[in-house]
């Protein structure tokens, strides 16, 4: 049994085209019975058959029950995020910034659970950050289409090009690292978080919902970049490839520090990041078709 034979086989078991599948598969179940159970959880609190801590107010209104399988849908953008990597740092790269725009879009059904109609709908503080969201939400989707156009070009034939097949398989490796790692670090936090969430009587002790996980995700993914960016030195040396592959890790880092920040500091941060990968994408591409460097 040779290694080329093993490699493939743990990259089939983690990130083929039929475990993708398999993975779209299951969490759509676990979507809907998700959403279901969360119903009921607010349809037994509201009727009072039994009372259950509800830290994060999600159990008072069944708008809020969508937060549930919305969570299940960003951990397949998670898995879409690796299964991609290997294929096109681009497509890895917007990924990113598809998830955080889905924690907005998340944030969004939970501040619509949470409109205040007694005080004024447009001046009130609490339904500011609605409309703050929705904002965002639509600027990050038209940046996402941008960085999305910007990045599509051919599939070039890489099999005389041998540093290329090298740096491919380091890609591999690593995204065949990350499959367990995230799932691990997804249990241990869903674990941490229910104990926390039932012992801990002080609602303002408790985590934010949209730092649990996603914050860590963002710091490994930030190494993850790192990583890149230093074996992409086996693939190119060009100037222009190492200012894309740095600055992909400076958005990424943007991204993760907007997680300490709320309101309007936390979206200008997320709108920040996507600008500047968009840009620095752009500039790219006038290198690579110049043949500048």
């Amino acid at each position: 049994m040779n290694f080329n034979y093993i490699e493939n086989l743990i990259f089939s078991f983690f990130l083929s085209e039929k475990t993708k599948k398999i993975v779209e598969r299951y969490i759509l179940y676990i979507s809907i019975f998700g959403f279901l159970t969360h119903l009921f959880l607010i349809f037994i609190n509201k009727s009072g058959f039994l009372t259950i801590k509800d830290h994060y107010n999600l159990l008072n209104n069944p708008i809020s029950a969508i937060y549930t399988p919305f969570s299940f849908i960003l951990i397949y953008e998670i898995y879409q995020l690796i299964y991609y990597l290997p294929r096109s740092i681009s497509v890895y790269i917007s990924k990113q910034y598809e998830i955080i725009t889905l924690i907005i879009i998340r944030r969004i059904f939970k501040d619509i659970s949470d409109l205040n109609f007694n005080q004024n709908v447009i001046t009130s503080n609490l339904n500011e950050y609605l409309f703050i969201d929705l904002l965002t939400s639509i600027i990050l989707f038209f940046l996402i289409f941008l960085f999305r156009i910007s990045s599509r070009k051919e599939i070039k034939n890489i099999s005389n090009n041998v540093t290329l097949i090298k740096f491919i398989k380091i890609k591999k490796w690593i995204s065949s690292i990350l499959v367990p790692l995230i799932v691990l670090l997804a249990f241990s936090h869903l674990y941490n978080w229910s104990n926390e969430y039932i012992m801990n009587e002080k609602i303002s002790d408790i985590k934010s919902l949209n730092t649990i996980f996603f914050d860590e995700l963002f710091q490994i993914l930030i190494l993850v970049d790192v990583f890149l960016l230093l074996f992409s030195f086996f693939n190119s040396d060009l100037f222009h490839n190492i200012m894309r592959n740095s600055a992909f890790i400076i958005s990424t880092i943007l991204i993760r520090i907007s997680f300490m920040t709320e309101g309007l500091n936390n979206v200008i941060l997320i709108i920040i990041s996507v600008l500047f990968g968009l840009f620095i994408q752009l500039i790219y591409n006038e290198c690579e078709k110049r043949k500048l460097f």
